[in-house]
């Protein structure tokens, strides 16, 4: 038989550390800690950083919402021609040309661009034709790349229009 007082030596060493021991439920609400700071900064650096501007898209919401039926009226208006107006990039801006079988003298109405982000860039055009060129130019230079909705509503022969179209210079 062996003796275990002979044999043992380290009854003379120093204590070992007490170590920190985390059970599973300490584990998980340091864990949702974390998780929540991490959201709560990037909420925080959004609200705070004006390149990450979150305004309205239309100043009066319940205003423009009041007036969605005579919109769509108009919307289906248009989709119900025979031939639309076009919108194309060109080399000098975006190009809006109706069809030859209008009269674009009878034509009224406005082109709204509108950047989804940044409505500093948001602006009107008239529409209005020249005999010389029968299409309706938006030069480059108002226009930054990216995204652009475009609305035009106008007016022909009694009935109103309203046409939109997305592009991305």
């Amino acid at each position: 038989m062996k003796n275990n007082n002979s044999d043992n030596t380290s009854s003379n060493s120093t204590p070992s550390p007490k170590r920190f021991k985390i059970n599973w439920g300490t584990g998980i609400v340091i864990a949702i800690a974390f998780f929540m700071s991490f959201i709560l900064y990037f909420v925080i650096k959004v609200q705070t950083n004006s390149k990450y501007d979150n305004e309205l898209v239309v100043e009066e919401y319940y205003k423009h919402d009041s007036h969605f039926q005579d919109e769509m009226k108009k919307v289906q208006n248009a989709h119900d021609l025979k031939s639309q107006p076009t919108f194309t990039e060109t080399d000098k801006g975006i190009t809006v040309a109706f069809p030859s079988e209008y009269d674009l003298a009878k034509i009224k109405g406005k082109v709204s661009l509108y950047r989804p982000s940044n409505k500093k860039f948001d602006f009107e055009i008239p529409i209005s034709f020249s005999s010389s060129n029968p299409t309706l130019l938006i030069p480059k230079f108002n226009l930054v790349d990216g995204r652009w909705d475009i609305t035009m509503e106008w007016h022909y022969e009694g009935k109103d229009y309203l046409s939109k179209e997305t592009l991305y210079l």
